[in-house]
């Protein structure tokens, strides 16, 4: 019984949330407009063309300590 209650919580909840999300961004409910770069498919193609050319520049490859924060860069054995 008490498991039929939780679950029924827990979807009720999620059905709220997506509503008020989709009421708040999806219908503007404070204003404003989608802007220009999202809704412009010229503009999306030439970003996506741009982060997808070839080759790409950069230093060399380097691995990361996560308990001291510090980075290596690593040497080419070649």
């Amino acid at each position: 019984m008490t498991a039929g209650y939780i679950a029924g919580s827990l979807v009720g909840s999620f059905a709220i949330a997506y509503l008020c999300d989709t009421f708040i961004s999806d219908t503007k409910a404070f204003g404003g407009s989608i802007p220009k770069t999202v809704s412009d498919k010229e503009w999306w193609q030439a970003t996506d063309t741009k982060f997808q050319a070839w080759p790409r520049t950069a230093g060399p490859p380097v691995i990361m300590n996560p308990i001291s924060r510090q980075n290596f860069i690593v040497k080419s054995t070649e």
